[in-house]
């Protein structure tokens, strides 16, 4: 009794050929080295958004100082004029 061809073919599809497992393991390979690289590049990219992120906080730090001196100026200059003022709202009322 021989074998009926589509018991051969369905035993070629579950068992693929040595030249289909290298193609196999050949693709696998090239797709695992484009993840790491891919992986590579996020971290990388990771890493200079934590420095750039550590810039422009440090920044904001220095204009949030600036501001607040700024302020302190204003304030100062603002007491100065309130003062002269009510020294001459005091010489008018006198």
């Amino acid at each position: 009794m021989s074998a009926s061809p589509t018991g051969s073919a369905s035993a070629m599809v579950l068992a693929p050929s040595s030249e289909t497992e290298l193609e196999l393991t050949s693709i696998i390979y090239d797709v695992s080295q484009q993840v790491q690289k891919v992986m590579a590049d996020m971290l990388k990219m990771a890493s200079e958004m934590d420095q750039n992120s550590a810039g422009v906080t440090e920044e904001i730090g220095k204009c949030k100082e600036a501001a607040m001196e700024r302020k302190k100026a204003l304030d100062e200059e603002k007491e100065k004029f309130q003062k002269a003022a009510y020294s001459v709202l005091e010489m008018l009322n006198r």
